[in-house]
């Protein structure tokens, strides 16, 4: 089986995803006569722990709102379930006072800043406010990112640290529990659609496309299934609509010819985010909650694709202006009594965070 890169975009394959053959097939069905293709083996039981209460804040002076830190997965054998133990403590001084947006990645090429790092997001999650959190988040169809020597990144979005009156930050412990045995789904393939970004909504200037513009993707050869795995999370507040945060709207991913819709919307917050939170964390909110994992919009695109050796993904959000901006030709519709103008606080601009891989099972 021959491996065929993404156009424009890194492809990574399980240590079984593909082979290249010493010599075409013959009759027989194998290469050269020898044996056919491997059979997937199980590989054993264990847990790989990168971060383990990683400090993570913001000082002015020491910026720490990304840590990184290296872990080696196995480079061989299959697994049943991988479950990530994700969870938060309080560090000395206390935890955030704030929902902070927070994300957990491997790092898989190196820009000029941290910040220009490609990252492949595994989990999705926001911090509760003012207290300790915990989650368990399956990520097995996450396999072929996980083998071998990996880089994986802690990022929170906070703005406070040691001897701030808000709290000292968090601390991350990320630890993967790895179950040996072969899942119903084998999958041997990860292909990065979109990695993280900000689309900002509302605003003619700064067209959805513009952000996430469509994606041609090669498909892996000998793959029986595929399925797209994406995070969506609305934020920014005090707009026409309070959006992003706080209006639910309709996404849409077009697969080749096929469009696959969803309503990006959370409104159990108060039965399923962590309990015993200050602030206004049982409001409903455009995909997420504070306190909670962001569950990824999961779409089987299997029939989508048959036959086809490549794929054209494309992402849209239904049609909104948002009129309370600085540059509208008439400012109105400000939702909590501000001007057009964003402040970073009551006002600001309403953006989606997307991110998006293509999966491929055998």
């Amino acid at each position: 089986m021959r491996c065929l890169p993404a156009l424009g975009a890194l492809v990574l394959f399980s240590h079984a995803a593909c082979s290249e053959p010493a010599a075409p097939p013959d009759s027989s069905g194998t290469a050269g006569g020898g044996p056919g293709p491997s059979e997937p083996v199980p590989g054993a039981d264990t847990v790989v722990t990168p971060h383990d209460k990683t400090h993570v804040y913001f000082t002015g002076e020491d910026n720490k709102r990304i840590v990184d830190a290296p872990a080696t997965f196995p480079a061989e054998g299959e697994y049943s379930q991988i479950v990530l133990h994700l969870s938060l403590a309080c560090p000395d001084g206390g935890c955030d006072a704030w929902d902070r947006f927070a994300s957990l990645g491997l790092v898989t090429a190196k820009g000029n800043t941290p910040e220009e790092d490609t990252v492949l997001e595994i989990a999705r999650y926001i911090t509760p406010y003012a207290v300790e959190g915990a989650w368990d988040i399956d990520v097995t169809d996450l396999r072929p990112l996980l083998a071998g020597e990996v880089t994986v990144r802690a990022f929170i979005d906070t703005w406070v640290g040691p001897g701030s009156p808000y709290g000292a930050g968090w601390l991350v412990t990320a630890s993967f529990e790895m179950k040996g045995g072969i899942p119903a789904k084998l999958p041997v393939a990860v292909l990065p659609v979109w990695d993280r970004r900000s689309v900002a909504y509302g605003d003619p200037a700064k067209p959805v496309s513009g952000s996430a513009p469509a994606q041609e993707i090669t498909l892996p050869e000998g793959s029986t299934s595929y399925a797209l795995r994406t995070f969506i999370t609305g934020h920014g507040q005090g707009n026409a609509d309070n959006c992003a945060e706080f209006c639910t709207r309709k996404h849409t991913f077009t697969v080749g010819a096929t469009p696959h819709e969803l309503d990006i919307w959370r409104s159990d917050c108060a039965t399923t985010a962590v309990p015993g939170q200050q602030g206004t964390w049982k409001y409903p909110r455009a995909g997420w909650c504070p306190g909670a994992d962001v569950r990824p919009w999961t779409v089987d695109i299997t029939a989508d694709v048959a036959g086809a050796s490549t794929v054209k993904i494309a992402y849209g959000v239904e049609e909104y202006e948002n009129t309370c901006r600085p540059d509208a030709a008439v400012c109105e519709g400000c939702s909590l009594g501000t001007g057009c103008d964003y402040d970073g606080g009551a006002h600001t601009e309403p953006n989606y965070q997307l991110s998006t891989v293509l999966i491929a099972y055998r």
